[in-house]
């Protein structure tokens, strides 16, 4: 059976790729705190250009649809009545215990 990876076998796997990256000539570049892997006023990213530059669209008001969805979510909110359950006294089992608590015997009582 496969033995599964634990945490201490990923950490020494990624030293050993940690350590062959740095003696082939790779070099870790210290990032400030609170910089991003991207400046976020780059021109190269999406976050410079504004948004929403044209005017909102006309919307046109279709009561139907309206009406047909307000429909439905009041059936969905309206409570089904639920059954009436029948009220006769039904046996029911009752335990009788000794003067120490230990249970003696079980006994159908009507209620």
């Amino acid at each position: 059976m496969k033995k599964p990876t634990s945490k201490e076998d990923i950490r020494s796997q990624l030293e050993r790729e940690t350590e062959r990256f740095l003696r082939g000539g790779g070099e870790v570049e210290n990032v400030p705190r609170g910089l991003g892997a991207e400046d976020a006023l780059a021109p190269g990213n999406g976050a410079s250009k504004r948004l929403f530059l044209e005017p909102p669209a006309k919307r046109t008001f279709v009561p139907e649809v309206v009406a047909a969805i307000e429909e439905r979510r009041k059936a969905l909110l309206k409570r089904t009545p639920q059954r009436k359950r029948s009220r006769l006294p039904r046996p029911r089992r009752k335990t009788i215990y000794d003067d120490f608590g230990e249970p003696l015997r079980k006994v159908w009582i009507d209620e």
